[in-house]
């Protein structure tokens, strides 16, 4: 079992919204606290207030999460628990996207993951006792929706990265354990994170505020510290996922019928 009072975390995307609340849990079980964000201001705030590490760091660059290994190791000698949370959601219609789109993108909420596991993994499977990976994709990948493909394309590569993730550790190095963090409707910032997006660069992506409206109004809004509470659970438990919205366990029911149903096609065909 992973433990997490005592021990050293780092949550990439930790300045506010899920990040913060995982960051904020992590330190009220006991654990030090490394929060890395692409926004400095904000994360400046996060860590006066919460009293938190802050390392500015920019996912989509291989050496600034690096550069983040190592600040975390220098300050408290270690990390046992990384999560690789950073993310970024406008919407567009896939007929919409330029190739600078998917790029964006991909570069954030897939290869900020992939940049994370590269950095850290070494030192996790090195480490003398328990370590843990969290990975936070999306409901999408139970439920996909349209507008959101290329983000869904991200968060799905996410799911599939960490399940392999998770088998491999079990065969090679069993004390490091893997979670996959698929949210529903948290209240964050992730609206704004168009603005993140490199000067200059355009394309069919737009931001969207998706809290607002009659349908949002529908739905089962959590905040960032209860979706902390969530990664606490899993990661103590070693949890494959983390969900938050158990609830919408018939939605992922109905689309593995039709997986099922696609199934039993074929039988007569192939003989």
């Amino acid at each position: 079992m992973t433990e997490i009072n005592g021990r050293v975390a780092v949550v990439t995307g930790g300045a506010s919204g899920i990040g913060r609340g995982i960051a904020e849990e992590f330190l009220a079980l006991g654990a030090r606290v490394v929060i890395a964000d692409i926004n400095e201001d904000r994360l400046a705030r996060t860590a006066a207030e919460i009293d938190a590490f802050p390392v500015r760091t920019d996912v989509t660059r291989a050496e600034s999460v690096a550069a983040l290994r190592d600040a975390a190791i220098e300050q408290y000698g270690r990390v046992d628990i990384l999560v690789n949370n950073a993310g970024v959601g406008p919407v567009g219609y896939i007929e919409e996207l330029t190739l600078s789109d998917w790029r964006w993108m991909l570069d954030v909420n897939l290869w900020g993951v992939i940049h994370g596991i590269d950095a850290f993994l070494p030192h996790l499977i090195a480490s003398d006792r328990g370590a843990h990976v969290v990975n936070t994709a999306s409901f999408a990948i139970f439920n996909p929706l349209p507008g959101l493909g290329a983000y869904q394309a991200g968060k799905f590569g996410v799911q599939g990265l960490s399940e392999t993730l998770a088998i491999e550790m079990a065969e090679r190095h069993p004390h490091v354990h893997v979670s996959i963090l698929p949210p529903g409707p948290v209240h964050s910032n992730i609206k704004e994170s168009i603005a993140l997006r490199p000067e200059g660069e355009t394309g069919g992506l737009k931001a969207a505020d998706l809290e607002e409206g009659e349908e949002a109004a529908k739905l089962r809004w959590i905040d960032g510290r209860t979706a902390g509470k969530v990664v606490a659970q899993a990661v103590l438990g070693d949890d494959l996922y983390a969900i938050t919205h158990p609830e919408w366990w018939p939605l992922v029911e109905a689309r593995n019928e039709r997986i099922h149903a696609d199934f039993t096609k074929y039988p007569p065909i192939l003989g």
